[in-house]
């Protein structure tokens, strides 16, 4: 049998991106991802030219599915996405102007990830099994036991209810 060689482990970064850009399906993964960062420091830009570019590190942008000519910005709170709704044409236009035309933008708020997350309790009470009797309990059967008659099926009962161990 005859095996190819194995790839030397010394390669370079570079190889390893050449790598990523030749194979199926990383290679489409890695220009999107490329295209987004463009994207973003593009938006970056213009933000900063509008006058929001406090705003950069909170806005993630994209092309709206099927279409390259319509941006689609999602931000976390309705303050920003109504800031940016006022300056869309301010907007546009700066992103013509550095190269990026677009016809439209559409802001939409993405939802709210929780900040609590539900846990079981350590020692749950419910799933909890009662293992005998507590001392109160058992002193009152105790007292019980006292007052019934020797030879009573009730005192043979309570007796066995007694010795009978927890599990």
């Amino acid at each position: 049998m005859n095996f190819s060689p194995k790839p030397s482990r010394k390669q370079t970064a570079h190889d390893w991106l050449e790598y990523l850009r030749q194979s199926n399906g990383l290679g489409g993964i890695l220009a999107k991802t490329e295209d987004l960062a463009k994207l973003k420091v593009t938006i970056s830009k213009a933000l900063s030219n509008v006058g929001l570019e406090h705003l950069s590190s909170k806005i993630e942008a994209g092309w709206h599915s099927g279409s390259q000519d319509e941006l689609f910005l999602q931000v976390g709170s309705a303050s920003i996405a109504t800031r940016l709704q006022q300056n869309l044409p301010s907007l546009i236009k700066e992103l013509s102007a550095l190269g990026l035309p677009c016809k439209g933008i559409k802001v939409k708020m993405k939802p709210s990830s929780a900040h609590w997350e539900v846990k079981p309790r350590a020692d749950d009470q419910k799933n909890k099994k009662i293992v005998g009797f507590n001392a109160v309990a058992k002193k009152s059967w105790e007292d019980l036991l006292d007052k019934l008659a020797p030879d009573s099926e009730l005192r043979k009962t309570v007796e066995r209810l007694l010795q009978r161990k927890p599990k």
